[in-house]
């Protein structure tokens, strides 16, 4: 005879061992994949804005400007590390600095949660 409330569905204490390696593989994927998209995005933002700095877009553009926010939010900790004459390549330095750190950190750590 089934005491179950609802037959067919497993409680959550009839898990077997075998079962939480593969949950926590799972779930160690998943947060891999978080990691990878928001070092990706944050990367692509910077990298937008020195795009568009480089292109000479318009600065008064909402789209622009929330780029621009954007990437020194992003960037803040990185500003002037590079203090160059010519502004083109500090912009380029300073972004991109933090845009290949946040590229190589998020993915390494993403490597090492799915090798876990």
């Amino acid at each position: 005879m089934n005491t179950d409330p609802v037959s067919g569905y497993q409680s959550y204490d009839q898990h077997t061992p075998q079962d939480r390696p593969a949950r926590n593989q799972a779930t160690a994927r998943r947060a891999a994949l978080t990691i990878c998209t928001i070092a990706d995005v944050s990367a692509g933002l910077l990298g937008l804005w020195i795009v568009l700095y480089l292109l000479d877009a318009n600065q008064g553009n909402a789209f622009v400007e929330l780029v621009h926010g954007s990437a020194d939010l992003l960037s803040g900790w990185a500003q002037d590390i590079f203090t160059m004459d010519t502004e083109g390549l500090r912009v380029v330095l300073n972004y991109g600095l933090p845009a290949v750190l946040y590229l190589l950190l998020g993915h390494g750590i993403a490597a090492r949660l799915n090798r876990a």
